[in-house]
């Protein structure tokens, strides 16, 4: 880490990336970082306050906002913080390899998260309004229909782990459902999305698996048009192109299988490592949405959100951001803020403020899927399997990080055996 410049730790700072400190300043990838994000985000607040110079993949500068209120600054306020990555320094001058497996999580695409503005407006219309649509047509059923047949496949064993056996690809399943794509390609496209997040060198591979996926899904729905988002999309009166309409298949694939297949993985953690929570659901006097509430509190799906980038010179957290510097979201460590919440073990049942969401013009439009998924994947589990409980102790999960989540390694449970449904 650089040393404090000598006006002061209070005066605004530059990032000592942008000044030779790269050597000295704190990767957010790595061995490291995925044992341990928590208490680098502890280390760099610590060190740097709200706002901390970070490296990503390939040693490429960044802006990790930690607290709060700065996260909201940024989700808040488009005209200063672009989600629009042409205007990114590092991309501009050519420092991003095409290859990178940045370009995965921050590169321009003809999607509605890389626009601003009207542009940004026209395409969230196109998604969001078929995501209401295809919610309304019968999808707890799908949901109840697919957590059934996974449950099916080691209810008569007594043991489980319920990340490998359950939550790693029961939404994809869903969304295989409602894309209008064959059941059977849920299991490799749940494969590739987490390698996107993940990141490393088979990121670009598995990219090109799903999007290669989603471009005969949209050549087939032309043809064959279903009660489906893809034929929905291609459809809608905001007139998407082919580039735009698969851009956005594959933007509502890996956002809604990735995050919420790590937010069932937490809530059912909190579920069993606490028997009090798990007797009130089995019993009714607790629903499952208090507990989603705060697993988004303390361990969001997405604990770093990609990505925005300065608009103009600012200052943000007491340091001076450039034009087309890069900014990540710490969304954990925001929430988690101690500006905010000075004693994280208070109950913040009620409050929906949290950021797991994000926020502003580009808050997540498929909450409500999400929800659904996870309420009635944890509703079947506890009825189908009388008995539930952890099959090691709480200390003994471990949970791996790469720069953009931290997912449980593994949930291994016991139970009654139970005969399969018809």
């Amino acid at each position: 880490m650089n040393d404090q410049p000598s006006n002061g730790p209070d005066a605004p700072r530059g990032c000592p990336v942008a000044h030779g400190g790269a050597s000295d300043t704190t990767r957010l990838y790595g061995p490291e970082a995925a044992l341990d994000p928590q208490g680098i985000y502890a280390r760099l607040r610590k060190e740097y306050g709200a706002v901390a110079p970070i490296l990503l993949e390939g040693d490429i500068p960044a802006w990790l906002v930690l607290g709060y209120r700065e996260n909201r600054r940024v989700l808040d306020n488009a005209r200063q913080f672009s989600r629009d990555a042409r205007i990114w320094r590092d991309w501009k001058d050519g420092r991003i390899e095409a290859t990178s497996p940045l370009i995965q999580m921050l590169g321009w695409r003809p999607d509605c998260v890389s626009q601003d503005g009207e542009p940004h407006r026209r395409l969230r219309g196109a998604v969001t309004d078929n995501l209401q649509t295809v919610a309304g047509r019968g999808i707890r059923r799908h949901i109840t229909h697919f957590a059934n047949k996974q449950i099916d496949a080691f209810a008569d064993e007594g043991t489980a782990d319920l990340v490998a056996d359950y939550a790693e690809y029961l939404p994809m399943l869903v969304l295989t459902r409602l894309f209008g794509l064959p059941a059977g390609e849920g299991h490799s496209l749940a494969v590739s999305c987490a390698q996107v997040i993940k990141g490393g060198e088979d990121a670009v591979v598995h990219n090109g698996r799903i999007m290669e996926i989603l471009g005969e899904l949209a050549e087939r729905k032309k043809e064959e048009p279903g009660a489906d988002f893809t034929t929905g999309l291609l459809g809608h009166d905001a007139d998407l192109d082919d580039d735009e309409v698969l851009s956005h298949l594959r933007l509502v694939l890996i956002t809604a299988h990735t995050t919420t297949s790590n937010l069932l993985a937490r809530v059912l953690q909190l579920v069993l490592t606490d028997t009090s929570r798990l007797a009130g659901l089995v019993s009714g006097q607790l629903n499952v949405s208090a507990v989603v509430e705060e697993v988004m509190w303390n361990t969001p799906p997405l604990a770093v959100l990609p990505g925005r980038f300065a608009t103009v010179d600012l200052e943000l957290g007491g340091h001076h951001i450039k034009e087309g510097d890069l900014l990540v979201l710490g969304l954990t460590a925001g929430n988690l803020d101690p500006e905010i919440r000075p004693d994280a073990g208070v109950s913040v049942q009620g409050n929906q403020s949290h950021l797991a969401f994000s926020g502003g013009a580009h808050e997540c439009p498929g909450q409500n899927i999400g929800q659904a998924i996870i309420e009635t994947a944890v509703d079947v589990l506890l009825h189908r399997l009388p008995g539930l409980r952890l099959a090691v102790s709480a200390d003994e999960l471990t949970s791996t990080a790469s720069t953009w989540e931290a997912r449980l390694d593994r949930l291994p449970v016991e139970f009654a055996a139970q005969a399969t449904t018809v």
